[in-house]
């Protein structure tokens, strides 16, 4: 393990984050998680380590996030590491979810991430060190059935953490999108938003992938413990990648997904080819 490093993480109260937390507090880091309430605030920083610290932030309050990392940074900086990790899936058929919700969804997992890392990057910068982790999804790479607002919002995510890893490189700040696969959090059960059925037509394909998903909640492949252990090995590492899969699942979905659209380039390359002037 490299020196003990202080970690800036959203979402502390549950899932990877709590699990993340606790992993790093065991071994010595110090770690400020964001909560969503004054007792959870109270509760995490009774951790007998006492390097826990917590602050208050909805990551969709934007107008409330510079301040608080400004106050971070000044009473209990510099952070070294950054991780976006607050998020829910959202579930539904494309058709019968309301445009409210993707908005939701994405100022979550989106917009949320964005403005904390905005926050955080002029330090950074100014340091010319940092490592930067977004928590994406192998949604992020694959899809499925009922989850398009949650796949876009993580495809999203994914993209955003590529280009700013190139442009944050100059300077000495490594940003790592980790995608995990299917974990034993909250995801699928209490975390996890769905709408309403309304269109018999999807009953049929649909109705038991949601079944199938609420039933295997909890027992998912993934631990979250060795989930937050793989972070901290990333968090040591001198060269940290861009995008780390978690998960054997994920490394076997995304590695199908990959061959598949190199057969379908193939496939259509004289297409492909055929515009060039």
């Amino acid at each position: 393990m490299t020196a003990n490093k202080t970690l800036f993480i959203t979402g502390v109260s549950s899932g990877f984050g709590r699990a993340l937390a606790n992993e790093a507090l065991a071994v010595g880091h110090r770690v400020i998680g964001t909560v969503r309430n004054e007792a959870a605030r109270i509760e995490f920083e009774q951790h007998p380590s006492k390097n826990a610290f917590a602050r208050c932030l909805d990551v969709t309050d934007f107008s409330a996030i510079d301040a608080v990392v400004a106050e971070v940074e000044n009473t209990l900086g510099p952070v070294d590491v950054l991780v976006n990790n607050a998020g829910y899936g959202h579930e539904g058929i494309f058709e019968e979810s309301a445009l409210e919700e993707m908005r939701q969804q994405f100022d979550v997992n989106v917009f949320g991430a964005v403005a904390v890392t905005k926050a955080f990057v002029p330090f950074f910068r100014q340091r010319r060190a940092g490592h930067i982790i977004n928590i994406t999804s192998m949604g992020g790479f694959i899809t499925m059935p009922g989850i398009a607002y949650y796949c876009g919002s993580k495809f999203a995510l994914e993209g955003i953490s590529d280009t700013l890893s190139k442009e944050l490189k100059p300077f000495g700040i490594a940003v790592t999108a980790v995608a995990p696969g299917s974990f034993r959090t909250d995801w699928a059960g209490r975390s996890m938003r769905r709408s309403e059925r309304s269109i018999a037509d999807y009953d049929a394909s649909f109705d038991p992938i949601r079944t199938a998903r609420q039933n295997k909640s909890g027992k998912q492949l993934g631990d979250p413990v060795k989930a937050a252990q793989a972070m901290l090995t990333l968090i040591a590492s001198d060269a940290p990648p861009a995008h780390l899969l978690l998960g054997s699942d994920a490394l076997q979905l995304v590695r199908e997904r990959l061959a598949n659209m190199a057969q379908e380039i193939e496939a259509w390359e004289a297409v492909t080819r055929s515009t060039d002037g």
